[in-house]
């Protein structure tokens, strides 16, 4: 008797999170993987791996010349229902560090602001101190840092993770109106 080949599950790991955002600002003429790669602040291999497990999730698909297309109806849904539990927020204490979620734009113009130190990714050559918020991928501020189209939709994802009801309702709007751009 021969053994069935197994089909192990695979899941979505957070840094595809990132590299779904980055692949939504380039929707015409899609990055290759190195560029990709340079930009989210990771090797071609992981992007290489994040593409094949968000097509296997059905968030992406690859065009007939091969390029990775982000199917945007179904991302949005993702993040608006399902990458608060899939990814939670995971806080600490206080740092120095990169502003995210209601702290940062575009939120932080339409949500009235609160005594509470702000939410930060830790980063070294943050300006900001407050709380840890730790972000999808160790590399988000400094890929943060150098787009800020990325930057506005990681800080909305992150309002999405971590964010109150308000919060989370604007966020939804905002990443619509982004990604629908």
């Amino acid at each position: 008797m021969v053994a069935a080949k197994s089909n192990p599950q695979i899941s979505l790991r957070p840094q595809d999170v990132v590299v779904l955002l980055r692949l939504c600002l380039d929707k015409e003429k899609p990055p290759t993987y190195a560029v990709l790669a340079e930009d989210v602040r990771m090797t071609a291999s992981e992007v290489h791996a994040s593409v094949n497990r968000s097509i296997l999730a059905q968030l992406l698909r690859k065009d007939t010349d091969g390029k990775p297309r982000v199917l945007l109806a179904q991302l949005k849904l993702f993040l608006q229902h399902g990458v608060r539990y899939c990814f939670p927020v995971v806080r600490g204490e206080m740092t120095r560090g990169m502003p995210t979620g209601h702290a940062a734009p575009p939120l932080i113009d339409k949500l009235v602001g609160s005594n509470e130190p702000p939410p930060v990714w830790p980063d070294k050559n943050g300006k900001v101190r407050g709380l840890t918020f730790q972000p999808l991928y160790p590399t988000v501020p400094q890929a943060a840092a150098s787009s800020p189209k990325l930057y506005e939709l990681l800080v909305l994802v992150d309002a999405l993770r971590g964010g109150n009801a308000r919060e989370r309702a604007i966020a939804v709007k905002e990443l619509d109106a982004k990604l629908s751009a």
